[in-house]
C-alpha cells in the first residue's frame, strides 16, 4: 500500500513520544500490505474498525486511534489523524 502521509505520522510522534515505535511498526507493515478489503486488513490488523468511510486503527494497546481512508483500488491509505483515546471518543474528527 501507498502511504500518505508518513509526514502525519512523523508529526504524531513527535506531539506524542511514545507513539514513534508503535507507529513505524503499523506503517512498514501497511507498506507490505496488499489489502483488497476489510478482511485483509483485519488479518494483519485485526483491531481495525470501520467507522462511516474511515477505517480506525487502535495504536499502543488502545491508547491512540490512527484514522484513515483506504482506497483498495488504488492501493492508497491516506492518514487523517492521529488521536489520543479521549480525543477519539469526542468524535470532532467526523466532521
Amino acid at each position: 500500500m501507498h502511504v500518505i502521509s508518513r509526514k502525519r505520522l512523523k508529526e504524531a510522534a513527535k506531539k506524542h513520544g511514545d507513539l514513534a515505535t508503535p507507529l513505524d511498526v503499523w506503517y512498514r507493515m501497511a507498506k507490505r500490505a496488499r489489502w483488497i478489503s476489510l478482511s485483509d486488513v483485519h488479518e494483519v490488523w485485526p483491531s481495525a474498525d470501520s467507522v462511516e468511510r474511515y477505517t480506525v486503527f487502535n495504536i499502543k494497546g488502545n491508547a491512540y486511534r490512527l484514522i484513515t481512508e483506504i482506497n483498495y483500488r488504488s492501493g492508497r491509505v491516506f492518514i487523517r489523524h492521529v488521536l489520543t483515546h479521549g480525543e477519539y471518543d469526542r468524535g470532532k474528527w467526523k466532521k
